[in-house]
């Protein structure tokens, strides 16, 4: 892998709070991405921030009375709070309505217009006679052309993720009060995607380390033949527009918010004294860009924005688009407005957050949609977490702690079993290596799990709570060799479990950031004082899960009869 590596995570609307399709989608295996690349050596800079600019923060401020700003900073406060709580390692979360961002915007903008990129145009968008202004995007709705969706927005189908004009949709509506509106001609700037056809077709063939649902879902979108884009739309929230007489519209959300990741990069840079170090992740051309994202999201980063960054010139494409499937919950579709969701803030008042980390990376939609269960909850965190993981870690620790007087004792020869032990925690760091490398999160987690589990049956043979009694050499050898297995499970918990890699890191006696270890076992000299003995994990009764289905139940029975 190349030294410098791009994590770009997507832009989250701050409509709401965050929701369990926010991490599962995206900033979960974004963050795994980046914190494994960071401990294999790696010089990571991952950078997301909060959309204040989209229709969908405009709608929530009109349904409340509220202006768009007092809705945008009142989510990104909620986001950056949970991002922190989750240990979603961000070198900046920032947001869209910065001067930075606006400045970054205005540039590239400006650029694409002189390269002849975005061209004026005449088209036709959906008005609101009673109201007397256009509708854009999320304020209308209607059927999809091309699924049936019957919940199709002015620029997206969610179920299908096929981009749409509001012209497209059947039976089109405003959102807010149901009218239907008119079509009227407007003034707007266009986006020359149709140029930029050729080039892309010949890029996308090249990138074999696509995911197939990307690939196939970029060619097909390239088989119907690309369609120049509207950029700039009628309305008085969001990014101005940097030309006389375009005063009161705005810039795309779509188009201004996939610039949000150089602008991202840029403010990084300025806020750690050096404005031109976001250079070394976007001109240097063995560093690599992964832009992850729910699958909805793919033409945006596989088209749209490769296609800007064409037209810019001197910046990196995409090297990967790691897109998500969708999450579904408790066998239904995730749905914000019907208030069936798991909201995290909410989650975070009752549980911890490594439990939720290490479920979403067992069952991460990578390949297809898989499905959040309160059952498969509990049962994970009992089974699995409690009764694998954690159960190993503390029955090591403790017997050490009791036998050594809390040190790491001295081994004696070693056996085939321990060799065969320490063997197996290398081959489980390459294994997850080269999963982790391959946006493989479910198979990277499944070589942490795998060598607990060997970590068990190894001591279960050895059984040192008796060979301490008759042998004290040889269960000295054994409980350094477990140990051995504890310190490399800390270094692949890492990505996927932060906080109980710093405990692990804790109960071994370890000093400093665990990132200073590097990829790799760490060294545990004999007579090491180590931590005192604590469980990693907490066993949730079976009741949780009734508890929380009625919760889930009872938001969403409030939600359809508001």
């Amino acid at each position: 892998m190349p030294d410098r590596v791009l994590v770009a995570v997507a832009w989250p609307y701050v409509n709401g709070p965050p929701h369990l399709g926010h991490i599962a989608g995206n900033t979960l295996p974004a963050d795994i991405f980046a914190r494994y690349h960071r401990l294999a050596g790696n010089h990571v800079l991952m950078v997301s921030g909060s959309d204040q600019h989209g229709t969908p923060v405009a709608l929530r401020a009109r349904l409340e009375g509220v202006s768009p700003g007092e809705i945008a900073d009142r989510y990104h406060r909620v986001f950056a709070e949970t991002n922190e709580r989750m240990g979603f390692s961000f070198d900046l979360y920032t947001r869209t309505g910065t001067e930075n961002h606006r400045e970054v915007v205005h540039d590239v903008f400006t650029k694409l217009l002189a390269g002849g990129h975005l061209v004026e145009g005449t088209t036709t968008m959906p008005f609101c006679e009673t109201e007397g202004r256009f509708l854009s995007d999320r304020f209308v709705e209607g059927t999809c052309p091309h699924c049936g969706s019957t919940e199709a927005r002015g620029d997206q189908c969610d179920r299908c993720s096929k981009t749409l004009d509001p012209t497209d949709l059947i039976g089109i509506h405003c959102r807010a009060d149901g009218s239907i509106p008119v079509f009227r001609e407007t003034k707007h700037y266009f986006f020359r995607l149709s140029a930029f056809q050729g080039r892309l077709e010949e890029w996308v063939a090249k990138q074999e380390q696509w995911r197939p649902s990307v690939r196939n879902m970029t060619l097909g979108m390239l088989r119907e033949g690309l369609r120049d884009r509207a950029i700039t739309r009628d309305i008085d929230w969001g990014v101005a527009v940097p030309v006389e007489g375009y005063e009161g519209k705005r810039i795309y959300v779509w188009f201004e918010a996939v610039i949000g990741y150089l602008s991202a990069s840029k403010e990084w840079a300025k806020r750690n004294g050096d404005s031109d170090a976001w250079r070394a992740w976007w001109e240097d051309a063995e560093a690599r860009c992964f832009y992850f994202q729910g699958k909805d999201n793919i033409p945006f980063h596989t088209i749209v924005w490769p296609s800007m960054l064409m037209g810019y010139g001197g910046l990196n494409l995409p090297y990967d688009v790691p897109a998500n499937e969708f999450l579904t919950l408790q066998g239904r579709a995730l749905s914000t407005s019907h208030n069936w969701a798991v909201w995290l803030p909410d989650y975070l008042e009752r549980y911890e957050p490594d439990p939720l980390r290490y479920y979403l990376s067992a069952i991460m939609p990578e390949t297809s949609d898989s499905d959040f269960s309160w059952e498969g909850y509990v049962r994970r965190n009992n089974d699995e977490l409690v009764a694998t993981l954690g159960n190993f870690v503390h029955r090591v620790l403790t017997m050490t702690v009791r036998n050594f007087a809390g040190r790491v004792p001295e081994p004696g020869a070693l056996d085939e079993a321990d060799r065969s032990a320490l063997a197996a925690c290398d081959a489980a760091l390459a294994d997850a290596a080269r999963n982790l490398e391959g946006r493989r999160f479910r198979d990277g987690l499944q070589a942490m799990m795998s060598l607990a589990q060997h970590g068990n049956r190894y001591v279960d043979a050895k059984a040192p709570w008796a060979a301490v009694k008759s042998d004290r050499a040889a269960a000295a050898t054994t409980l350094w060799t477990a140990l051995n297995l504890v310190g490399t499970l800390r270094t692949l918990a890492y990505p996927f479990l932060p906080f109980s890699a710093q405990k692990m890191h804790a109960l071994l006696g370890l000093d400093g950031d665990i990132l200073e270890g590097g990829w790799k076992r760490p060294a545990l000299e004999p007579g090491r004082r180590l931590g005192k003995p604590v469980p990693l994990y907490t066993k949730l009764d079976e009741s949780v899960v009734e508890e929380e289905t009625a919760r889930l139940e009872a938001a969403g029975a409030r939600a359809k009869g508001a």
